[in-house]
């Protein structure tokens, strides 16, 4: 019985690790969104559908992990490039 209640217990805080990762990360990706909005003053659906275009979401999830500890200014600032090269 006791090893059947750790083993749920490992089971539960792995779904809270697992849980925990993917709000930080969508999190993350709603605050560029959000910022990126404010900044080009659009509305975010349309910032939305613009990273997805561009391939901007799958980006921010993929290197999730060396973008959310730089400062905004320097997320942002890729994210422009990718905007900017993409439309030349």
């Amino acid at each position: 019985m006791y090893n059947g209640l750790y083993e749920s217990s490992l089971l539960d805080l792995r779904i809270l690790q697992i849980y925990t990762v993917f709000m930080s990360r969508l999190s993350f990706k709603t605050f560029c969104i959000e910022l990126y909005a404010e900044r080009k003053n659009k509305p975010g659906n349309e910032v939305h559908a613009l990273f997805e275009k561009y391939g901007i979401l799958k980006m921010l999830d993929e290197d999730y992990e060396i973008l959310h500890g730089h400062g905004f200014d320097y997320v942002l600032h890729d994210i422009e490039k990718i905007v900017e090269t993409a439309d030349i």
